[in-house]
């Protein structure tokens, strides 16, 4: 479960939101770029401190700024997948995919078979050993949704996850992001400024403007927005 109650004062506005989601749920935070969504998920991953307020997570309090408790973001078991990827361009996928578990100092052999388990259910075996950075965009996004799963993350955040991808690589990320969540009991947390992901993906959703949540609710209950809705 993830409580997120949250202040932070930004150049143009205040971000004030209060966030839940469940294990197994998909929450969608769609709103104007802007608006405060990706900063919403840098302060809930440790990247930006909050200026007030408090982020629980699986019952672990991971800051509250009325007991100085801020734990760092390598410590929050967060898989973190931004809008660009970001995946390491000169060392081949399945390092990529690795990096995570080496952080967290565990076995070759444990490594060398999560590696090669997320590499068959992404569907990456035959590029296993290509330079990150001669992928194409969904070849990317698919390594960087591997190395966020392969860590057991207690929360998966998606920042723009289908923006570059063409209408076949988004179709196949949304399933594997809806399965792998679902499958592992995580509460998940995407960021768009589309309608369409929100109902290929969302369970709940979140209107967000200037920082502050204007509607909450089923995404195929939402009254409609100003935010651009295209259908890609």
């Amino acid at each position: 479960m993830l409580d997120v109650a949250i202040r932070k004062k930004l150049r143009d506005f205040s971000l004030d939101l209060s966030i839940h989601a469940k294990p197994g749920e998909i929450v969608v935070l769609m709103g104007e770029n802007g608006a405060g969504k990706s900063t919403a998920l840098n302060i809930i991953s440790g990247l930006v401190t909050s200026d007030t307020g408090s982020i629980r997570l699986d019952g672990s309090v991971l800051f509250d700024s009325g007991t100085s408790v801020d734990v760092p973001a390598e410590n929050r078991r967060i898989g973190y997948v931004f809008q660009n990827s970001a995946v390491f361009p000169h060392i081949p996928v399945r390092e990529n995919i690795a990096f995570g578990l080496r952080a967290q100092h565990k076995s070759p052999l444990f490594i060398r078979e999560h590696v090669g388990h997320w590499l068959q259910v992404m569907g990456l075996e035959d590029i296993a050993d290509v330079k990150a950075g001669n992928l194409s965009g969904g070849q990317k996004q698919r390594v960087a949704l591997a190395r966020a799963l392969a860590t057991g993350p207690a929360l998966l955040m998606l920042d723009e996850p289908f923006t570059a991808l063409d209408a076949e690589n988004i179709r196949r990320v949304k399933e594997l992001t809806r399965t792998f969540v679902t499958e592992m009991a995580i509460p998940c947390l995407v960021v768009t400024h589309r309608i369409s992901d929100c109902r290929d993906v969302g369970d709940r959703m979140y209107v967000i403007n200037r920082g502050i949540r204007e509607w909450e609710g089923r995404p195929e209950d939402e009254p409609g927005c100003t935010c651009r809705n295209d259908s890609r």
